[in-house]
């Protein structure tokens, strides 16, 4: 996806960039590359695909909730910033946090910011779990994202706990995500949540599989979630 293919895909779906915005888009992928070299950022690097599978289909949420609201997000495992800088970018509105287990994302993602004067964004060096118990953080976000990070049945239990009721999470899934809802319907009701949409698609070019899923967070998340951590993981709830 080339630059110009990219502003015109956003602008058909209601999202409008300014050159400032689009040279913050320049940048990010000059400063992905440059670090990539030194850490393992990603494993896509070349422009136009980093364009099409980072930055476009980072942005994919805003084409299925409203994010021109006043919103204050937290990205779980964000690694190199997906979805969440994409979006910030596109919305400066917003109040972004991310929390990611590994320091020197953390380093990667502070210098970014910087690089990139964005305000109202905060960065966590922490386990999902043990940030999903701490009182200045749980049942505290407007909406809770992740992408591609786990199975939805163990995001769900990292995220819901964050997301205060009335809010959303929004999990970002490739191909297989019906199936994933299906296993995972228990648990995101044990947790506080009740899905209200999931919306399927297909990325432009390369015509792979994507979900939207969206979930409201209708009550408060049983105390004990999220488990110590890895316990998620190696014991999903069902």
């Amino acid at each position: 996806m080339t630059e110009q293919q990219f502003y015109e895909q956003l602008k058909a779906n209601g999202i409008t960039l300014s050159d400032d915005q689009l040279e913050q888009f320049r940048k990010y992928h000059e400063i992905l590359v440059e670090w990539n070299e030194k850490m393992n950022l990603t494993a896509i690097t070349e422009r136009e695909e980093v364009y099409l599978k980072h930055f476009y289909d980072s942005i994919t949420a805003a084409f299925y909730f409203d994010f021109t609201k006043p919103l204050s997000i937290c990205d779980v495992g964000a690694g190199a910033g997906f979805p969440s800088i994409p979006l910030k970018i596109c919305f400066p509105h917003l109040n972004v946090s991310i929390v990611d287990s590994l320091n020197k994302r953390i380093t990667f993602l502070n210098h970014l910011a910087d690089e990139l004067k964005l305000e109202d964004v905060h960065f966590y060096h922490d386990r999902a779990e043990t940030f999903g118990q701490k009182a200045e953080h749980r049942e505290q976000y407007d909406l809770v994202t992740a992408r591609a990070v786990a199975r939805l049945s163990v995001l769900s239990e990292l995220c819901l706990p964050l997301v205060k009721q009335g809010g959303h999470f929004v999990a970002m899934k490739g191909a297989g995500a019906a199936d994933e809802l299906q296993d995972s319907g228990k648990a995101i009701q044990l947790l506080g949540g009740k899905q209200t949409a999931e919306h399927a698609f297909t990325l432009p070019e390369e015509e792979s599989e994507r979900s939207v899923i969206v979930i409201e967070k209708v009550k408060s998340t049983p105390k004990k979630y999220p488990r110590k951590p890895g316990t998620p993981n190696k014991s999903p709830l069902s």
